[in-house]
């Protein structure tokens, strides 16, 4: 999954295709040196989040750099008047994030603001690049933070079990299986179905598709009755 990833950053023009952006909203009394060592538990717990892909003999290849201490930038938006104009730039800050790219050879591949809105009142933004999460990863962030902001902030130890396994460990086990005969197999099964396809589907559409994806687009809603669903 790693290589696919590096390999659509290496073929895309436009470089935060693969950019996700989390927002949190977090209300009441906030503890900002818990919040800062959650931060740097889960960095310290997890290698994925401190991995990044150099290329070496033209290969691209994982490198798991040293933990390191979250100093969490802090964005205070209580100057501005009205709780719509608070949130219009929390909206602003996000879709900006999410548009600044990451360098995978040298990372690091994840972000963190925090936007103040009132005393009681923030939103923290957590930007990572998906070659090192996923959706179901992101659960996973959010849960131990959520965890360990509770024990830190009352001055106790993190609850949570040492990891037995690191994503480089799966990586690795998945590079080994997938060899030989299985991949042979995987491989001409593919080269069989896809015998002459046509380079580019080209769908009907009601404008000529560009040379280059913006990826850009909008949303519509469609309600199934119930019958049908």
């Amino acid at each position: 999954a790693q290589q696919r990833l590096w390999f659509l950053d290496q073929l895309e023009v436009e470089k935060d295709i693969h950019i996700m952006s989390v927002p949190l909203q977090l209300t009441g009394m906030l503890c900002m040196t818990a919040l800062e060592q959650s931060l740097t538990e889960i960095i310290q717990r997890h290698e994925s989040l401190r991995t990044t892909f150099p290329v070496v003999n033209e290969l691209a290849v994982q490198k798991i750099g040293s933990p390191w201490t979250v100093n969490l930038p802090t964005v205070n938006l209580q100057y501005l008047p009205t709780a719509e104009q608070r949130m219009t730039e929390v909206q602003r800050v996000a879709a900006q994030e999410a548009k600044k790219p990451f360098d995978l050879a040298l990372g690091p591949l994840l972000r963190f603001i925090l936007l103040r809105l009132e005393d009681k009142s923030h939103v923290f933004l957590t930007t990572m690049h998906h070659i090192i999460s996923d959706g179901w990863s992101i659960r996973i962030f959010i849960r131990e933070l959520s965890l360990l902001y509770a024990a830190f902030a009352n001055g106790e130890r993190s609850p949570l079990p040492e990891l037995p396994i690191q994503y480089a460990d799966f990586a690795y086990w998945q590079r080994q299986w997938l060899t030989g005969e299985i991949l042979r197999n995987k491989l001409n099964y593919w080269k069989q179905h896809l015998k002459g396809a046509p380079p580019l589907l080209e769908l009907p559409t009601d404008r000529p598709r560009p040379p280059i994806q913006t990826h850009q687009g909008a949303k519509q809603i469609l309600v199934l009755p119930q019958e049908l669903s």
